[in-house]
């Protein structure tokens, strides 16, 4: 079974997918059936649900709190090892990114098997050439089960 890391402009489609400023929303929504279904796994970093937290605050301050809890109830299971630190902070000065971001690709990076699904753009054309990194617009979503 192939492991997902799914970083916060992912999992924020989840969320709010007829929110005017979200595209891509049927491959997230796919990679989100999937996890439900078993046939995605999904490890993420430490940090996942703050920042989706920060992110749902500013964009839908009236519903954030509900998404939150829902998205805890889905107890995603999460790395929390010295190594990820180390290779995050690595990335984070490679490419000029934040920690928040490189986390998610550290995980992926450290974990056998493992690709980061990200809608974020920008850190995907400064990251790609560390590998294990997918933009979500190229997620298939015609794979059987």
């Amino acid at each position: 079974m192939r492991t997902l890391v799914v970083d916060a402009s992912v999992i924020v489609k989840w969320m709010v997918p007829d929110h005017p400023q979200e595209t891509h929303t049927p491959q997230a929504l796919h990679i989100l059936q999937e996890i439900k279904h078993g046939s995605l796994a999904v490890l993420q970093p430490p940090h996942w649900l703050t920042e989706v937290a920060a992110v749902m605050a500013r964009l839908e301050p009236h519903i954030a709190r509900d998404i939150i809890k829902l998205l805890y109830a889905m107890d995603l299971p999460v790395a929390d090892d010295i190594e990820i630190y180390d290779r995050a902070c690595l990335l984070s000065i490679e490419v000029g990114s934040h920690v928040f971001d490189t986390l998610y690709h550290a995980v992926a990076l450290l974990t056998s098997d493992a690709l980061l699904v990200t809608a974020d753009e920008q850190y995907f054309r400064t990251a790609k050439k560390f590998g294990q990194i997918l933009r979500l617009k190229e997620f298939p979503t015609d794979i059987p089960r």
